[in-house]
């Protein structure tokens, strides 16, 4: 194999050899080479390096405001060119890091300011930024990378995850409209109950998005309080005055998204209550899709010998042995990501409980487990919408044959003959193998036309 050419960077703590074709620097190097675990596999999110190319295009903005005599136009010029090709997707392979590194994420804040500096240098064609003196200037890791935190998480629910619920919503109700004449039987217990319309079942479905919606919507609030501007400690030291408020203020017009200067910088550092919390709502849409996804494979079970009750897209064949043989795979890469994103809310939780005196020292896998919980449920919702719950369709003979052969019809013989007649009918009825109807009059409870009269479902619904 040919020799990999390299180029020398220093740091520090001396010279070291970085690949020739990247723009990292030597800290960026030192880490790619001392923390090998999840190497090419659990490196550092994306959503977390476009949130950094944000921070650091109005870190530079406001510093250019604050303190010009330092962050020049042309410095401020290279620096936000790098950023927007970071975001752009120009300059992805110069973020080799892993997600388990320093618990700060320094390191991964370094990645960023050496690739922002050498790129900006190239740019500008001559020496012109210093990672540390300029991409970070008035900036600690302790405070950017919970910045950059936030950024990700927000956008990753405001552009991606509450949309698709949104689109998602919208097809259950389409369902409930297409199927608000249809009875069927209930079931409680996983055993038989009173009738319902189908369409009141979806519309279970349907609200508990829509509350979890309403949960991501407030869950999305806290975390608009961005730490940036507290520096090592959340004292603020090397950060000019305003400094906090204006970057907030250009990364929220940079962004699209609100963001305001956390009030406490302190907690900001060290405290990650924000994403637990917002990850509690993740975690509460899971737990529905995982209700809804396993209503749906009950209900579509069979062909056969199961209930039967709908019929949902044959996407692809479901099995090596058995020909002809269709399985409920949407509804079970549903299950699956739910399962994911259980676990991961107790990694956020675990991670969250760290923050030890003035830092938290577990952001990179905490923010891994929520950018994974986020960005599996868009992907999966989206999946399951457009795959399988736009296509269900009720099977009307089926759902009306189990409805009539339900003996907990008899609820509403109760009124007129009392619960414990009522319960002796369906016990007789289920016994025998005998309709209500011819049970009920067997036990000379009621006459044929006051049983008409009474267990009528259209009208228990």
């Amino acid at each position: 194999m040919p020799e990999e050419k390299v180029r020398i960077e220093h740091d520090s703590m001396g010279e070291i050899a970085v690949p020739a074709d990247k723009y990292w620097g030597a800290q960026t190097e030192r880490s790619r080479r001392n923390f090998p675990a999840g190497a090419g596999h659990e490196t550092m999110p994306e959503e977390i390096l476009r949130a950094f190319a944000i921070l650091k295009k109005a870190a530079a903005e406001a510093n250019r405001a604050l303190v010009p005599q330092r962050m020049t136009e042309e410095k401020c010029a290279a620096i936000s060119s790098a950023c927007d090709e970071i975001l752009a997707g120009r300059l992805d392979g110069n973020f080799p890091l892993v997600v388990f590194q320093t618990g700060s994420g320094t390191q991964s804040n370094m990645n960023v300011n050496e690739v922002v500096a050498n790129r900006g240098n190239a740019i500008a064609g001559k020496k012109l930024l210093h990672p540390n003196d300029d991409v970070n200037m008035s900036q600690s890791s302790n405070d950017t990378f919970p910045t950059a935190m936030h950024i990700a998480a927000v956008i990753a629910l405001e552009e991606d995850l509450l949309p698709v619920c949104g689109r998602f919503v919208q097809t259950l109700r389409r369902l409930e409209a297409g199927n608000a004449d249809v009875l069927k039987v209930g079931r409680t217990h996983l055993q038989d109950a009173v009738p319902l319309r189908f369409s009141q079942e979806i519309s279970g479905w349907r609200a508990s998005v829509e509350t979890d919606i309403e949960l991501l919507r407030a869950a999305v609030e806290p975390l608009r309080a961005l730490a940036l501007g507290g520096t090592a400690v959340g004292t603020g030291l090397n950060a000019p005055a305003g400094f906090d408020s204006l970057s907030a203020g250009r990364i929220s017009a940079l962004s699209g998204h609100k963001f305001v200067t956390a009030e406490n910088k302190f907690h900001a550092l060290t405290s990650r209550s924000e994403l637990v919390f917002a990850h509690g709502a993740l975690k509460a849409l899971a737990c529905d899709m995982m209700k809804i996804a396993n209503d749906v494979r009950w209900l579509a079970s069979g062909p056969r010998c199961g209930l039967g009750e709908i019929s949902i897209p044959e996407n692809e064949p479901g099995s090596s042995i058995m020909p002809g043989k269709v399985n409920p795979t949407q509804c079970e890469q549903v299950t699956m990501t739910a399962v994911q994103v259980l676990g991961n809310d107790t990694a956020v939780g675990l991670a969250a409980s760290q923050g030890n005196f003035e830092l938290n020292v577990f952001l990179p896998v905490c923010i891994y487990n929520f950018l994974q919980s986020a960005r599996l449920l868009s992907a999966s919702i989206a999946s399951f919408d457009e795959r399988c719950a736009s296509g269900i369709r009720a099977n009307r003979e089926k759902m009306a044959e189990n409805m009539e052969r339900s003996l907990m019809l008899v609820t509403a013989l109760t009124p007129h003959i009392g619960y414990e007649r009522a319960a002796e009918v369906a016990k007789l009825a289920h016994r025998e193998n005998l309709t209500l109807r011819e049970s009920c009059l067997r036990l000379g409870y009621m006459t044929a036309e006051a049983f008409d009269a009474a267990c009528r479902p259209e009208k228990m619904v």
